[in-house]
């Protein structure tokens, strides 16, 4: 009998494993995903009642070559630009979605910040530190975990950077 890994013993994806695993004070929010909306992360504002400064998208960037994660509120946009500085790079571009679902092992639209397959350098938009408590993916579309702005950034080493834009 094949032995069960902690993700399928406790039902969660690698997103929450990693946030237990780390003792840290998170929330959980699911809700039913509509394939036909528009937005991944104005639906899970939308679903969960929380404004969309609050609820963070996780994108994947290409700075030189290398692989970044870039968490900005789903209200904006990312600035390629002020990532690749953020980071000492000079030229940013969207990631491969393909290769970004690879590395991270989550599917678009269900990118966390935390529990990827491979750690990448991470960039936390500096409006984060504004809330008490922000909302990230939490591993799959439909699921998302609350917490505090630091222990996201702690979790993931992450750089705190002015990258969103409205």
């Amino acid at each position: 009998m094949a032995k069960k890994s902690k993700k399928q013993q406790s039902g969660g994806t690698p997103a929450t494993v990693a946030l237990t695993a780390a003792g840290v004070r998170f929330t959980v929010h699911a809700y039913d995903h509509d394939p036909a909306h528009p937005s991944y992360g104005e639906e899970a504002a939308e679903a969960m009642g929380v404004s969309p400064d609050r609820v963070f998208k996780t994108l994947v960037a290409d700075v030189d070559g290398s692989l970044t994660v870039a968490v900005v509120p789903v209200a904006g946009q990312l600035d390629l630009k002020a990532l690749a500085a953020a980071v000492g790079g000079k030229r940013a571009a969207m990631a491969d979605p393909a290769l970004a679902e690879r590395t991270t092992g989550y599917v678009r639209g269900g990118i966390s910040p935390l529990g990827q397959r491979k750690r990448l350098p991470t960039v936390l938009d500096a409006s984060a530190s504004t809330h008490t408590t922000i909302c990230v993916s939490a591993g799959r579309r439909g699921l998302e975990v609350e917490l505090a702005p630091e222990t996201l950034a702690t979790l993931t080493d992450a750089v705190l950077a002015p990258i969103g834009r409205a």
